[in-house]
């Protein structure tokens, strides 16, 4: 038989390098503020050493904190001659790490505050440690007492104090191994879908002539205007088919894609035309519809819709829509598109011009301030850039002073 002789592995180095791995700890104050007022503050002199008016208590990073002002000073050895101010820790917690400021306002109006802060130097020994519940930052010789009430700092028997607490905060973070990337949101999809199928539809919209099925609570959810009809105290009668007035069918169907789907349909494909004047028309009687069942997404994305499509033969009546919708941003862009000299004249000649005029003659007055700004920049291209008016404003409203010469 033979030996069996031990094996002996010969170790070798790897050439692979050694892998690294990594943390990072990251320390942040978290800042909160409390501003504190004293009225009546010649009705707490002579309460004794010791006796504070306390602040409501203010939660910072996760404790609560209340300022104590000691009218007569907090002990014996300090006399009477000083105020005393500290800042308690109030909840309970250990060796909390904090940093403070205190401001006494000046409330003449100079703004020569008294100002403690801790935020804007580097601190030799760092964040303060307040070790227990009751631990106080603050001052015994605050200020003293004679000069504090005839300063600047107390006026109509008020003192007014703000104080900052920073606690600091730390977390440690290592690499992220692992991570899922979660999908896009699809409710919209599974509610559109639903509008499709029809399925489970409880309730039914005659608009001209046309019926479209839909589901009350997902109506009464995205309008209040709905809700209202279906739930309300004065609630339709009959739920069951509601007649909807001064409102085409094919807008209707628009409104309830966006109920459904949150985005806007196919303009073109919804009117079955290739026009962009169809699109635009569309949007335009979508925005009305959006304003009055207080869709205020829809109508924000219906100002954005009709914003890109602003052309000559429809920005009037897209004006008037903007004025009587209030939205702000849109009728801004209409004027602006309407007091270009290359525009104006094709605009004033438009049908839509007169429709303008007719419902709504006070935005002409703005048009024409709109028209002026246009020509005087015209002015300054020309070489009066240097111009400023009587009233010492600068083309753009900003004021000058005025020279004399």
């Amino acid at each position: 038989m033979g030996t069996i002789k031990p094996f002996r592995e010969t170790s070798k180095l790897s050439s692979n390098p050694p892998s690294v791995t990594s943390s990072t700890a990251r320390f942040e104050t978290v800042n909160n503020s409390h501003d504190f007022k004293i009225n009546g503050y010649s009705l707490n002199k002579g309460m004794g050493i010791g006796k504070y008016i306390t602040s409501d208590t203010f939660v910072v990073g996760g404790y609560e904190w209340a300022i104590y002002f000691y009218p007569d000073g907090k002990s014996m050895e300090d006399s009477a001659a000083y105020v005393s101010i500290f800042i308690a820790l109030v909840s309970d917690g250990a060796d909390v790490r904090a940093l403070f400021e205190l401001t006494l306002l000046d409330q003449s109006g100079k703004g020569n505050h008294k100002v403690h802060s801790h935020f804007e130097r580097r601190l030799e020994s760092g964040p303060y440690t307040l070790k227990y519940r009751g631990s106080m930052w603050g001052y015994k010789r605050y200020f003293k007492r004679t000069v504090l009430e005839s300063s600047d700092y107390l006026k109509d028997d008020c003192l007014s104090i703000k104080c900052v607490v920073g606690v600091v905060k730390s977390q440690t973070e290592g690499p992220k191994i692992y991570s899922i990337t979660a999908p896009p949101s699809d409710i919209g999809q599974q509610f559109g879908k639903l509008l499709e199928s029809g399925k489970g539809a409880d309730v039914n919209f005659e608009v001209d002539g046309e019926i479209f099925a839909a589901h009350k609570l997902i109506i009464a959810a995205r309008s209040p205007v709905f809700r209202a009809q279906l739930f309300g105290p004065l609630k339709d009668k009959d739920t069951r088919c509601i007649k909807v007035e001064d409102i085409e069918a094919p807008v209707f169907k628009a409104l309830l894609h966006f109920m459904y789907w949150d985005n806007l349909p196919d303009m073109l494909e919804l009117v079955g035309a290739n026009s962009k004047w169809a699109s635009t028309l569309v949007a335009q009687h979508l925005l009305a519809a959006a304003d009055r069942y207080a869709l205020d997404r829809l109508k924000l994305l219906c100002e954005a819709k009709l914003c890109e499509d602003i052309a000559i033969n429809t920005v009037a009546t897209t004006l008037a829509l903007a004025e009587q919708h209030h939205c702000f941003q849109l009728k801004a862009a209409c004027l602006r598109f309407i007091a270009m000299p290359e525009n104006l004249k094709a605009v004033m000649q438009s049908d839509g011009f007169e429709y303008l005029n007719e419902s709504c003659p006070a935005v002409l007055t703005e048009l024409l301030q709109y028209v002026a700004k246009v020509t005087e920049h015209n002015i300054l291209a020309s070489g009066f850039g240097n111009m400023t008016f009587l009233d010492c404003c600068d083309l753009n409203g900003r004021r000058v002073k005025q020279r004399l010469y």
